[in-house]
């Protein structure tokens, strides 16, 4: 990566937001989608790069849309849903119960509360209550609706 893009792509950490969003328009030549910092972080830092290196290869863009073809069926709605409902990575689940404030955080493969991994939701809504619950429903990402 030569230096000036380099430069480019390290000063977006430290770019306020309104000037990311002023750069997406000009990169993109649309408005900003709503999302967060990091997103547009990376997919400018991205842009960037594709800008003054290229982009990727036809070829190789119709094998990645071949082999997304062959897992959805071709149907590009399948493609973008997640195959599970769990919360994203790094993501902080806080539910309060009986005065007391108690924080989950999701990791890749299992769920972190007061320093100890555990599997499910469920579980961690154990330890918390010393009852059994749907972990889901404890941490309010599900209605009890959803189980009728």
């Amino acid at each position: 990566m030569t230096d000036k893009v380099l430069a480019r792509v390290l000063a977006l950490k430290t770019t306020p937001i309104p000037e990311l969003k002023q750069l997406w328009r000009d990169l993109f030549g649309k408005e900003p989608p709503p999302y967060n910092r990091r997103f547009l972080e990376n997919r400018l830092a991205y842009r960037l790069q594709e800008l003054a290196y290229g982009g990727l290869k036809i070829s190789t863009i119709k094998r990645l849309e071949q082999l997304g073809e062959q897992l959805d069926g071709g149907k590009k709605r399948v493609r973008s849903q997640r195959t599970d409902d769990r919360p994203v990575a790094g993501t902080k689940l806080i539910r309060e119960w009986q005065g007391t404030p108690y924080e989950v955080i999701v990791q890749p493969d299992h769920f972190e509360y007061q320093g100890k991994r555990y599997q499910s939701l469920s579980s961690v809504a154990r330890a918390i209550t010393g009852t059994v619950w749907n972990g889901w429903q404890f941490f309010g990402l599900r209605s009890a609706r959803s189980y009728a």
